[in-house]
């Protein structure tokens, strides 16, 4: 009889997780022609780059995406998603103990993201448009700290399970850790941005296989937090494939990079992170190697252009090839990444 009972449990839970994802994709779809007839008279249009990181043209960028300049393609369509998101979880699936911190984080460094994007489609375009980079970090770094209290002073999280080991007590020192997850994803999946398709469909497969191990850990508000993401992201990206009809903008990847290292820490799965995200990790590292490259060896380059999904454009791959390759390997690492965490749970 009990079994019975924790069957039909679950069964509702499932349901319920599910019906999250489902309401937020319908929310997300009605707020588009909203947000689309908003950008579209108010001119909100992404101003291209006119120089790399490093500080010389970006001759190579322009180059391979001159038909997406010549193409007026509003940005901050982020909004979308991130609204649906916050709707969806305000009024159905808020916990103190499980969702507060996720989107307060998806509020926040959306928020940053906001202003980066309203500064870039205000601005005149010169050099990259938008908040200066270090000012980007701090405030990020700014939510980081704020929620990394919150995790260890308010939900009393003091330690780090490293599967095959078993918990660690670290004390206050998971506050530092907290900060240098979210802002390491956040910044990766901001990077990752910059494809037709690539960033949205990559954060699908992450969230859901988060979804999942939120779920078997019996987190359902996180699990729930998780699909309710994945939905309002169909949603978007069906507009956002090739050739984007929008940009999610910084106040998307920034929103969607710090709620992914939240949740990370919240299932206490980090050193699955970096596996689950393998892509935005590549994506990320290809940066920094390119600029360590540049800066140490007198301006030589290890890629033709970064990050590296640019790289393989330059090499001749079509964008459509570039993000839905980029799409399968993400498929494959978050499964591979919930092989390891279910591994972890027998050892």
């Amino acid at each position: 009889m009990n079994q019975v009972l924790h069957l039909v449990v679950e069964t509702n839970t499932v349901i319920r997780i599910l019906l999250l994802g489902f309401l937020s994709f319908l929310v997300s779809m009605l707020i588009t022609p909203i947000y689309t007839t908003l950008a579209y008279k108010g001119e909100w249009w992404k101003k291209p780059r006119e120089k790399a990181v490093t500080g010389e043209k970006a001759k190579v960028f322009n180059a391979l995406h001159a038909g997406k300049h010549r193409r007026l393609i509003p940005t901050m369509a982020g909004i979308v998603f991130v609204v649906a998101t916050a709707v969806v979880t305000l009024f159905f699936n808020l916990s103190r103990s499980e969702t507060w911190l996720p989107l307060a984080a998806l509020l926040g460094a959306g928020a940053i993201g906001l202003i980066d994007d309203f500064i870039n489609i205000r601005g005149s375009g010169k050099g990259v448009a938008g908040l200066p980079s270090k000012l980007k970090l701090l405030l990020i770094s700014l939510v980081a700290l704020i929620g990394g209290w919150f995790f260890y002073a308010k939900l009393d999280v003091s330690s780090l399970y490293i599967p095959g080991v078993g918990d660690i007590a670290i004390g206050w020192l998971i506050v530092p850790l907290f900060v240098l997850v979210v802002v390491s994803t956040a910044n990766a999946v901001n990077i990752t941005d910059g494809l037709d398709g690539l960033a949205g469909g990559l954060c699908v497969s992450a969230f859901a296989a988060y979804a999942l191990i939120a779920f078997i850990q019996q987190r359902f508000g996180v699990a729930a937090f998780c699909m309710t993401i994945v939905g309002a992201l169909l949603s978007y990206t069906w507009f956002n494939i090739f050739p984007a009809r929008f940009f999610m903008g910084d106040v998307g990847s920034f929103a969607l990079g710090t709620a992914l290292g939240v949740v990370a820490m919240i299932t206490d799965t980090v050193v699955l992170l970096p596996i689950i995200g393998l892509i935005f990790v590549a994506e990320a590292g290809s940066s920094v190697i390119q600029i360590l490259s540049k800066r140490l060896r007198n301006g030589q380059k290890v890629f033709k252009i970064a990050p590296i999904h640019h790289h393989f454009e330059a090499s001749g791959w079509p964008e459509t090839k570039v993000t839905m390759r980029f799409w399968i390997l993400g498929q494959v690492t978050s499964v591979l990444g919930l092989i390891l965490f279910l591994l972890g749970r027998h050892t």
